[in-house]
């Protein structure tokens, strides 16, 4: 039996998001927004959610958010339960204590506590803290982003105003090809971009991924809304498939590498009204 309908999302105001993320939409919400309105009420699906600037911008009330990284979503699970993160955490712009918080954390994921709400305090303190905005593991599965250098960091503690938002959504770590689709689901998907660096996780994110998630999400019979960085294999492999595409310049706002030359985001779409 098909889950209720759930209340529209156009009147609710998007929420920030609370990480900083190499590749994040909040730039495209507004783009997304129009696309997204006729379906509503359907579920969103993210099978790469990254940063949730995208969820977070929509305000569906339904969703299924997934990402391989299991400790973004360890914070945002920690975010739906109304997190407010502890005094005892230390959060300052400062080198010494970020190498000292990052060896908790890691210390943590040793111990197999990488899902427990001090691993997401330290989670949110590190991504806000590291260089870039980068979210990287060595193939060990510990964090090694050094630390960032800002001139200065609003950390915040209180993130209760994100439990009611997050109330009627669901968050898993896995393969995209894992997900329990629906056939009315509503697919958005944004992939690492196709250039060098892929390695969010302790697994990395090429170009036969790639091709996999696009024959995957061809698949999928209810409509589907795909972003990447143009390039020109991209654009090919979605051709091929039938989706429809469009071009928006995309701000290089966080990247690997600290370029902020304006991209070209490749928008693509199939099984719109």
């Amino acid at each position: 039996m098909a889950a209720p309908a759930a209340s529209a999302s156009a009147d609710l105001a998007p929420l920030r998001p609370p990480l900083k993320w190499a590749g994040g939409k909040r730039w495209l919400v507004p783009h997304l927004r129009s696309i997204w309105q006729p379906y509503q009420r359907r579920r969103l699906v993210e099978p790469l959610c990254g940063g949730l600037a995208v969820a977070l911008g929509l305000r569906p009330g339904r969703a299924l958010l997934n990402d391989l990284n299991p400790h973004n979503m360890n914070f945002y699970a920690w975010l739906k339960r109304g997190l407010v993160i502890a005094p005892e955490i230390d959060m300052e712009n400062e080198s010494e204590l970020y190498y000292t918080q990052r060896r908790r954390f890691n210390q943590l994921i040793d111990l197999g506590e990488s899902d427990s709400q001090a691993a997401a305090e330290l989670f949110y303190y590190l991504n806000r803290t590291g260089y870039n905005g980068l979210c990287r593991f060595n193939q060990s599965g510990q964090y090694n982003v050094p630390f960032g250098k800002h001139a200065t960091i609003n950390y915040q503690r209180d993130f209760r105003p994100y439990a009611e938002a997050m109330a009627g959504w669901e968050l898993s770590v896995g393969d995209f090809e894992a997900i329990p689709l629906r056939p009315d689901d509503f697919i958005y998907a944004d992939p690492p971009y196709d250039v060098e660096f892929t390695q969010y996780s302790a697994k990395s994110f090429g170009w036969q991924e790639q091709e996999r998630l696009a024959q995957w999400l061809s698949a999928h019979p209810g409509p589907v809304v795909l972003s990447n960085q143009k390039t020109q294999r991209v654009v090919d492999l979605y051709g091929s498939l039938g989706f429809e595409m469009t071009f928006e310049s995309a701000p290089r706002m966080i990247s690997s590498n600290g370029d902020r030359t304006p991209a070209i985001e490749v928008i693509a779409t199939r099984n719109l009204r």
